[in-house]
């Protein structure tokens, strides 16, 4: 099974309450649904800085991320085909993590 890690690119949470709870909600019933293969549900980020030795690279927003486990990586595009993110216009990056 390989793991991998999704970043969340850019619809941010909803700025009104009601709407954040129900967003909230839609996550959690998605990460029931998704079971074992959630590894982390993860967290949303904020970028503090970054680390370079010369001049730093654009920045890439990253609003979360979460880990998944999966077969390959149409069944992890499968278990996010259902994402609550996704359907509120925003975009998942699937990265493998590789063994070393």
């Amino acid at each position: 099974m390989s793991r991998f890690l999704v970043t969340y690119h850019g619809s941010g949470m909803p700025d009104d309450p009601a709407l954040m709870d129900q967003a909230k909600a839609a996550f959690g019933n998605w990460v029931a649904g998704a079971g074992d293969a959630i590894v982390d549900p993860g967290a949303p980020v904020q970028m503090m800085t970054q680390v370079a030795t010369e001049g730093a690279a654009e920045p890439v927003e990253i609003g979360g991320y979460s880990i998944i486990q999966a077969d390959s990586v149409e069944d992890a595009r499968a278990i996010l085909s259902s994402h609550p993110y996704v359907g509120r216009g925003g975009t998942l990056q699937v990265n493998q993590i590789l063994d070393v």
